[in-house]
Parts: C-alpha cells; structure tokens; sequence
C-alpha cells in the first residue's frame, strides 16, 4: 500500500502529533508499506529553522525506512492567532505547489488535523492522485479555542464549524483519539460508520522502567532526599501549569520541575518568580530522545489539563508514556482521561484542583513502596492496552478497509 501522511508538525518537531506520526510511518513502513510524509521545514515551536533547512524550498530525507519531503512555509513562533494562521496557510500552498509531483503515486492520503488547512491540500492531493482520503482528528478543533475564549467572534466560529464539518465530509475516513472526540462527531452528523478510535499509546522499547540517573535528578532540579515531581511536555494555555506550580509550593520536600515549550511557559515563569517558589525549576524542552531518561529519573508524573468541560475527552499522550516508564502517576483530569489513569491504578484529582493535588504528591511522596507498586501496575496496563506497534497494526487494518472502499 502507498501511504502518504500530510502533516504541517513532524520531528525533529518535539510533540504528541510529531511522536504519534512519525512512530506510525515507521511501523507502517516495517510493515511493508510505501510510506512518504509531506511536511513543512522544522520550526515549532520556537519559529526558528534550524540551520540544515534555512532558505530551501525542498528537501527530501529517508529516515527508519520511510521517506520525508519538506517544503517551505512561513516559520512563526507558537503564539499569535495571525501569524500562526498564516503559517498553515503558507503550507498549505507549497504542500501542493512543491509536493504535489515529488510525492509520487499514492493508494491513500492520511492527513492530521488540526488545522483545516492541511486538510484542504490532503483533499486536493488526493483529488490528483485518485487517492483515498483519510483525515486524522487529534484535537476538536475550533471547539476547545472557543471554551478557552480564544475564539469569540459568531462569524468566525460558525465559518470554521461549517469548514471543519466539510472536512469530515469529504473524507473516506475519520480516525480520531478518544472515545469522546467519536460522539461529539456523530452529535454533529458524521455517519457512526465512518469514524474510527484509535487512541495514542507509547513504544514499549523506547519507555520502560529504567535506573535513575543522579546527574539528570540534580539537571532537573532535585536536591539530595527530595522527592522529583515532573511535568514533560507543551507548556500550552490547556494545561493549567500554574495551578500545578501552586500545589507543589504547598509541598515540602518536594522538587517540581518542568521541561517543555509552549504559548504559555513566559507567563508560568513570571507567575513562578513573582510567587518565589523556590521548588519548582523550569527548563527548555528536549529531543524526543531524551525524555526517556527524564522519566527515570522522577518518582511521580503529573498530568493536568484546565477545568474546561471539553477536556473530558482530551487524553494527553503523555499519560501512556508515563505509564510505561513505570512512574507513579498523579492525573488533574477528569472524563475519559482520568478512567484511563484510575484503570491504570494512577491517582486523580480534580482540574485545577490546588489542595487536591498537594494532597496526591504529599501522599506519594511519602510511601515509595506505593509508587514502585504503581509503576509496575500502570507498566503491565499500558501494555495490554496501549501498545503503540498494536495500534499501529489496528490503525492500517482501517486503512486497508478504506482504501479497498468497503465502507
């Protein structure tokens, strides 16, 4: 089968949706598939192109057995809804312009989303290719920006609900994360038949249980007998950090220590110097190849999201990586993430939950034995469940069916 994944993120991008494919094309690819990924030059979330793909208009490369093209596109930081529209505009246009003919014939095109824009010139690259469209949803998008008041103009918002429900149409396919995101589209009028839940889930080789590094405990802030807390991943105004950072303040002999970009990381830090919490350190975000030794290295993993009703469907992907590095786990979640985690034998608290969740790391912190016995429980749980090469598997039977047109 001919694959081809459009995609505006994708490493050496650091992310969930640049882990989540790129690990698809590998699998795919090993599998026996033709895989190709069209992606824009690497910049986020700093804006910045790293010197190898400055002033090019193309490049190719061929990494773990699948081949990735590169076009140009407009390089904005993170942040700003103007000049992070116009980037996704711009990648729209050269993904076709400077694609189109590189990519080669194609059975399938597989197109994640957000943003609409990428999906627009999927839908035209499919078009040309007589290719099955299959468009990935790994975010409701523009529905969240309009809980978290991002979005309020009426025009606006109901123009990109009429776009983005045009997408779900055109496609042959829905694949979407969670179990919530399937009945939110089915509530709207995409055909039940249509839409597929493939859930994230992690490598099983790349994070398992591991020895602690002492040199990383001490990079990451932890002193001699403090117990490590850590956050890994966007620092994104969905996360409610700064509530986190509140709770670890409450916890003595706790060290908290954050490691991501994001939208919102300038604010967590001012928030932290302007507190004078002496027990939280911040630090840059690292390549997908170093977090497995950050998870070593802490005895408790936090995940939070804002107390925001739509994020009861949102499972971040960092829940079954924590989990297979076989940390204890501390979720300020609730909805479809937080069953996940209290399967897993984690520990939940509410959104944005500031005593609640000094409560969790305070109790953890104590009892080592409970957090090695919830390691090796959420380890053996992420197995069964989560194992990303059985997903993987799962997802190109859906592909297959697609793309044979039985549906």
């Amino acid at each position: 089968m001919r694959i081809l994944i459009v995609t505006h993120y994708f490493p050496p991008e650091i992310g969930a949706p640049q882990a989540r494919l790129s690990e698809l094309a590998r699998l795919w690819a090993e599998a026996g598939d033709e895989v190709t990924v069209l992606t824009g030059m690497p910049n986020h979330p700093t804006g910045v192109v790293p010197p190898a793909y400055e002033h090019r208009l193309r490049a190719e490369e061929h990494v773990d057995g699948y081949r990735v093209l590169r076009t140009w596109l407009y390089a904005t930081p993170n942040e700003g809804v103007a000049k992070k529209t116009l980037g996704h505009l711009s990648f729209m246009a050269t993904s076709v312009l400077f694609g189109a003919r590189r990519v080669g014939p194609a059975d399938v095109v597989v197109v994640s989303s957000p943003t609409f824009f990428s999906i627009f010139s999927a839908w035209l690259l499919a078009r040309m290719k007589r290719a099955r469209l299959v468009v990935e949803v790994r975010d409701l998008w523009p529905a969240i920006f309009v809980e978290l008041g991002v979005l309020r103009n009426r025009t606006i918002i109901r123009t990109l609900e009429w776009l983005e429900l045009a997408a779900y149409r055109a496609a042959d396919a829905v694949v979407v994360v969670s179990e919530g995101f399937r009945d939110n589209l089915i509530a709207r009028g995409v055909p039940a038949s249509k839409v597929t839940t493939i859930r994230n889930g992690a490598d099983l080789a790349r994070f398992r249980p591991e020895q602690a590094d002492p040199a990383v405990r001490r990079r990451l802030g932890a002193g001699d007998g403090e117990v490590l807390a850590l956050y890994v991943g966007a620092h994104g105004i969905s996360h409610g950090l700064i509530a986190v950072a509140d709770a670890a303040a409450r916890c003595e002999g706790i060290h908290l220590a954050f490691v991501g970009e994001g939208a919102d990381k300038a604010r967590l830090a001012a928030y932290v110097t302007t507190a004078k919490i002496a027990n939280v350190t911040l630090l840059p975000g690292v390549p997908r190849d170093d977090v497995p030794a950050l998870l070593a290295a802490a005895d408790i993993c936090v995940v939070p999201l804002r107390d925001v009703p739509l994020f009861s469907t949102f499972i971040p992907s960092k829940i079954f990586e924590y989990l297979a590095a076989g940390k204890a786990v501390v979720g300020s979640v609730r909805g479809e993430p937080a069953l996940i985690l209290e399967e897993a034998g984690a520990v939940v608290v509410e959104p944005e939950d500031v005593e609640g969740l000094a409560a969790a790391l305070k109790v953890l912190a104590a009892d080592p034995e409970r957090r090695a016995e919830m390691g090796r429980v959420g380890r053996i749980y992420v197995a069964a469940h989560f194992d990303r090469a059985a997903l993987a598997e799962r997802y190109r039977s859906e592909v297959l069916v697609t793309v044979s047109g039985r549906r």
